[in-house]
């Protein structure tokens, strides 16, 4: 299992892209039986953290954040071999706030798949995983089912099954295509089109490229100086170590 682990995070470490955290060193510990790597660190936190800050933010600035974990999939789901996140959630993106630059991390539950892009273990966040998932036969577009319900809890401000009180119960809903109470509760309607588009059945579950084509970014550009982003004097630091 740890020999496994090495393998694909010897692969994480050759990504580059800047909606990614980047992986700087890693290396096995014999003496001790550890897995140990750098990253660098985002010190705004997470983005479910931050946004709990600063709830009054405009949708022009979600959209932004949006876009950015949007083109980080799409990044790992092009490469050569695909990558699946497989646990994509609030948590694991994490915020830059001074310069409103966002990046999926945690990649610990990542999987590289061959050419027919399937993957097989169950894994992930319950209130996040799509439901192919637990059926153990699903594709990188798992990843888009949980970046809509990323969106979700961003616009809503409610982590998605929030009304569940055991995963039992989440695990019922998803499966029946139950959707969360939260997305009762989104007035903007164009959002609310966008995250429900990303929620579909896996056939009709749009890719991240084409994500990042819809209308819903229309205007949407990744400058670092707009005057509606939410803005602090944190700074980003060097990196951290985790074993």
């Amino acid at each position: 299992m740890l020999e496994r682990l090495y393998s694909e995070v010897r692969l994480l470490k050759s990504l580059e892209n800047s909606n990614i955290i980047a992986l700087y060193k890693v290396w096995r510990d014999e003496g001790c039986n550890t897995l140990n790597f750098i990253t660098e660190i985002c010190t705004s936190g997470n983005l479910r953290e931050y946004r709990k800050k600063h709830r009054h933010v405009s949708m022009r600035a979600l959209k932004k954040w949006s876009r950015q974990i949007l083109k980080g999939l799409d990044y790992l789901h092009t490469h050569k071999p695909c990558i699946i996140h497989r646990d994509l959630n609030c948590s694991n993106v994490f915020v830059n706030g001074n310069i409103g630059q966002v990046k999926i991390g945690d990649l610990g539950l990542a999987a590289t798949v061959g050419e027919n892009h399937v993957a097989h273990s169950i894994l992930g966040t319950p209130e996040f995983m799509a439901p192919e998932l637990y059926e153990e036969r699903y594709t990188e577009i798992v990843d888009i089912y949980s970046y809509g319900m990323c969106v979700l809890e961003l616009v809503s401000l409610e982590i998605p099954y929030s009304e569940c009180d055991n995963v039992a119960k989440i695990y019922r809903r998803v499966s029946s295509g139950v959707r969360p109470e939260a997305l009762n509760k989104v007035k903007d309607v164009e959002a609310k089109a966008f995250i429900e588009k990303c929620l579909g059945k896996p056939k009709a579950r749009p890719s991240a490229a084409e994500l990042l084509r819809d209308p819903f970014f229309d205007g949407i550009v990744d400058d670092d100086d707009d005057d509606e982003q939410v803005e602090n004097n944190e700074n980003c630091g060097t990196g951290r170590i985790v074993s």
